[in-house]
C-alpha cells in the first residue's frame, strides 16, 4: 500500500483526539477518510474542519451496535466503491475501585472498547478481503499493564490486544494485515481532560499519526502487529 491516493480509509471517534489527528495525516497523504461519531453533526463539524468535502465523509455510528458499522460500511462502499483501511479508535474510560464501578460504566468500556472493535471489523472483514487491506486498533499500554482503579478499562484492554492479535491469525490468509497500536500518555480529551501547554511532554495524535503511515506505507511482507508507543520521558513536573 506505498501508494497511498485515493486509498480509503474508516476512522472509528474520529472526531477528536486521535482520531480526528490521525485523519488529517492521511487526508495530507492523499488518502479519502471516513470518520464516525455518535452524533452526526459533531461528524460533520470535524469534517468541516478537515476540508475537502470528496474528500472527506461524516457518518453517525454507536460502535456498539453491529446495524450502525454495517450501515456504515455501506455509505463507505456507496461514496468510494472501495474500503481499504479501518481504524478501530472509538473507545472510552470510567475510572473508579473496583468495588466502587458501576454496572454502566463497565458495560460502556466493554461495549465500545471490546465490542465495538469487534462490530467494525465484522462489518468491514469483506471489503478489507477485496482490497487486501488493513485492520488496526487502537489500543493501549493499559491493555498489558494493570492499574488501581482500571479494573473495567484494564479489562476492555487487554481484551482488544488479544482479540487483534488473533484476528491477524484469521485473516492474514486473505492478505488482510492486522496490528494494533498501544500508546501511553497522548494529549487528547479522553476522560473529559482538556488538550493544554502541560500536555507538551505526551505523545501527540499527529505522533499517531504518523505511525499509522508508517504502517500503511512498510512493505508488504513485513508485518509489526503490535506497537507499543510511550512518550520519550515522563512528566518531570
Amino acid at each position: 500500500m506505498n501508494n497511498l491516493k485515493n486509498k480509503v480509509v474508516y476512522i472509528t471517534g474520529g472526531t477528536k483526539g486521535i482520531g480526528f489527528g490521525v485523519a488529517k495525516c492521511l487526508i495530507e497523504a492523499g488518502m479519502r477518510v471516513a470518520i464516525s461519531g455518535r452524533n452526526l453533526e459533531t461528524a460533520e463539524n470535524a469534517v468541516a474542519e478537515l476540508g475537502n468535502k470528496d474528500q472527506v465523509l461524516a457518518i453517525e455510528s454507536d460502535v456498539s451496535v453491529l446495524k450502525n458499522e454495517n450501515e456504515a460500511i455501506e455509505k463507505i462502499i456507496a461514496k468510494w466503491g472501495q474500503l481499504d483501511v479501518v481504524l478501530a479508535n472509538a473507545g472510552v474510560g470510567k475510572f473508579a475501585p473496583v468495588d466502587q464501578l458501576s454496572e454502566s460504566d463497565w458495560n460502556a468500556m466493554i461495549e465500545t472498547n471490546l465490542t465495538g472493535a469487534f462490530f467494525s471489523l465484522k462489518a468491514s472483514v469483506e471489503a478489507l478481503k477485496k482490497s487486501e487491506g488493513y485492520y488496526i486498533t487502537l489500543a493501549s499500554l493499559a491493555g498489558t499493564n494493570f492499574f488501581a482503579q482500571g479494573a473495567g478499562y484494564n479489562a476492555s484492554k487487554f481484551g482488544l490486544v488479544g482479540f487483534t492479535q488473533a484476528a491477524m491469525l484469521d485473516l492474514r490468509q486473505y492478505g488482510i494485515k492486522v496490528s494494533t497500536i498501544m500508546p501511553g500518555s497522548v494529549a487528547t480529551y479522553f476522560n473529559d481532560h482538556i488538550p493544554n501547554e502541560k500536555d507538551a511532554w505526551k505523545i501527540q495524535p499527529e505522533d499517531i499519526g504518523k505511525l499509522v503511515l508508517d504502517l500503511l506505507t512498510m512493505n508488504p511482507r513485513t508485518l509489526p502487529s503490535k506497537i507499543e508507543v510511550r512518550p520519550t520521558r515522563p512528566d518531570l513536573k
